[in-house]
């Protein structure tokens, strides 16, 4: 018998779509957990509501707006679901390109004594930990999620795609989640701006990867992006980790 990954739990007349409760859940947490991280290292938190908020609103537009891109085919044939974020398609690094430039102005006025690296290994750990916690409370896990068909054990059954898929959401959650705690380990033993070199240089490689073996669709256009935007996030955080240590050497 093979296991159906549920979507909604209907009560009477109404219908609860669980990713929604999950996802509002993991971004509660989220939330939490950065404003926590942030009084820890003696930030003003007064701001971050209205830092969250922005960042927010432009991460989604921003991941919606990458996925739409990258997958022009279906849209073009249908305009009107390209606003149907409901549905599903969100692009991780469409929220980071839409979310990091706002996120980092907004902290840059609010927190002024504090340079954008101190405050980025504050927030990236958290933001990581969310992530591991939006894959598998999230649509991705319970809408189209898996990956390439498999016979084994650990398939599961996924609503809009047939047979049994690898739960490539679980997976990448479970990485998400080593990637954090070594963060954590990390940050009391690195220099300013490790924390976040490492986490882009990991990150950004391990997504690629994931991509390509877990998924399989090295000839689909959307794939190759991601591929593409990890291994481009990979490159950025050896770069950021090079000049790091030379400037470190130098003084």
């Amino acid at each position: 018998m093979t296991a159906t990954v549920p979507t909604a739990l209907h009560v009477g007349p109404f219908t609860l779509y669980l990713y929604g409760i999950g996802l509002g859940i993991a971004a509660y947490v989220t939330y939490g957990y950065i404003a926590r991280r942030l009084r820890h290292h003696g930030l003003d938190i007064t701001p971050w509501p209205r830092i969250a908020a922005w960042t927010v609103v432009s991460g989604v537009v921003g991941a919606r707006i990458a996925h739409v891109a990258t997958n022009w085919t279906f849209y073009h044939d249908a305009p009107a679901q390209i606003v149907a974020i409901w549905h599903g398609g969100l692009s991780s690094f469409g929220g980071i390109a839409g979310a990091l430039p706002i996120g980092l102005f907004l902290a840059r006025r609010q927190w002024s004594n504090y340079r954008l690296l101190e405050i980025l290994d504050v927030v990236v750990p958290a933001i990581v930990a969310g992530w591991a916690l939006g894959r598998v409370l999230g649509p991705q896990f319970m809408v189209a999620g898996g990956g390439h068909e498999t016979h084994q054990w650990f398939g599961l059954s996924y609503e809009g795609q047939v047979g049994r898929r690898v739960p490539v959401p679980l997976i990448q959650g479970a990485e998400d989640a080593l990637l954090w705690r070594g963060l954590l380990w990390g940050e009391k033993r690195w220099s300013r701006g490790m924390t976040t070199a490492t986490a882009m240089v990991i990150w950004g490689l391990v997504r690629a990867i994931d991509e390509r073996l877990l998924l399989q669709q090295s000839s689909h256009t959307g794939s190759l992006a991601v591929q593409s935007a990890g291994l481009i996030m990979t490159m950025a955080g050896i770069v950021l980790a090079v000049s790091l240590r030379f400037r470190r050497v130098e003084n």
